[in-house]
């Protein structure tokens, strides 16, 4: 026996021979004929099987790091007790926030998205591209890549967190043109929330559109588009959408080296130069300010009210980060700015 456990461990350990244009299935212990680039009726390209080895790995180190961080309540640690504590003054101001957020987090629980759609191109994946919470954050705004190209758009309603799993239906939407989207923002048109801006990828009619939210929502199939707003704008990194009343029915859009403010009642445009990519957007409430992250690593606010200006004295505040910003948000009472870049740094 002992030769036949050898030939076995070699077999194991031997790495297998690599033809040109083949790729080799351990699983099924044979090769399979490779397809340049991207090909939509035989998937099995060297993208997809590169794309596929990583989101495996991706969801490995996910379960990895699930298993490590599970912790359990600290004994005697409730909302109750924590409160009585702190009215007796037997923990301090520092202490107590603390304890609450570990016992928020505690509690917190994942709740599965079952994904309904009327084809089966994008029912039962997960494969969501972007996704976007209201300003209430009652409602979820969500962007899924379909096998064939394009996308699915559809609207979670977390009223439904009290149940097992939630549920988002994925519908097709002919008012937006383009096959992708970059970036989306909810906009406050005629109430709170009652807009999508979907920004496209390609310098087309529609490749910036202002839809009803009502499209994406199956709770009134038979209702009637509302405001549909369409604008030519070259591809867009991100986009915000002002709820300041100083700066009324006005949405921005980060471009290459310039920022583009509009507003969709008079179609009036203003624009800002840069000296970067504007990646990521968010405007303030309490003034008409808009903050931009910029693929250089820097971060400035525009007010604006204020006429364009030639050069780059417009801008109100400057800071930088080590590598490009990917996300900004203001926090509550708008005094403190977080952002996250490229490198993984907050």
């Amino acid at each position: 026996s002992y030769p036949s456990d050898v030939a076995t461990f070699s077999s194991q350990c031997v790495p297998t021979e690599e033809l040109p244009g083949f790729y080799y299935d351990p699983e099924k212990n044979r090769y399979f004929r490779l397809l340049p680039g991207h090909n939509n009726h035989n998937p099995l390209t060297k993208d997809s099987i590169q794309h596929k080895a990583m989101e495996c790995k991706r969801l490995r180190l996910l379960e990895e790091e699930e298993k490590q961080n599970q912790k359990t309540t600290r004994a005697g640690l409730n909302s109750s007790v924590l409160l009585q504590k702190r009215q007796l003054g037997l923990v301090s101001s520092t202490s107590y926030c603390r304890l609450v957020h570990e016992l928020k987090v505690n509690c917190m629980q994942r709740r599965k998205i079952e994904i309904h759609s009327p084809d089966s191109s994008v029912a039962g994946t997960n494969n969501f591209k972007i996704i976007v919470a209201d300003v209430a954050c009652e409602r979820i705004f969500t962007v899924n890549d379909v096998e064939h190209g394009g996308c699915k758009y559809g609207i979670i309603n977390l009223s439904g967190l009290g149940k097992e799993s939630l549920t988002v239906e994925m519908y097709d939407n002919l008012y937006f043109t383009n096959r992708k989207v970059n970036s989306v923002c909810w906009a406050s048109l005629t109430h709170p929330d009652s807009h999508l801006c979907l920004m496209g990828i390609a310098e087309t009619p529609g490749c910036a559109s202002l839809l009803p939210a009502s499209l994406f929502s199956s709770t009134n199939p038979g209702d009637r588009p509302g405001m549909l707003c369409s604008f030519k704008i070259s591809t867009a990194w991100s986009c915000a959408w002002c709820l300041n009343p100083q700066a009324d029915n006005c949405f921005s859009t980060g471009l290459t080296r310039r920022v583009l403010v509009t507003n969709v009642v008079t179609g009036h445009r203003q624009t800002f130069g840069t000296s970067s990519d504007v990646l990521a957007q968010q405007f303030a409430t309490q003034t008409p300010v808009l903050y931009n992250g910029c693929r250089s690593g820097e971060i400035f606010s525009i007010d604006v009210r204020q006429r364009n200006r030639k050069g780059q004295s417009w801008k109100a505040i400057r800071l930088f980060h080590g590598s490009a910003v990917t996300s900004i948000h203001l926090m509550e009472a708008e005094h403190y700015l977080m952002a996250a870049d490229m490198a993984g740094k907050v």
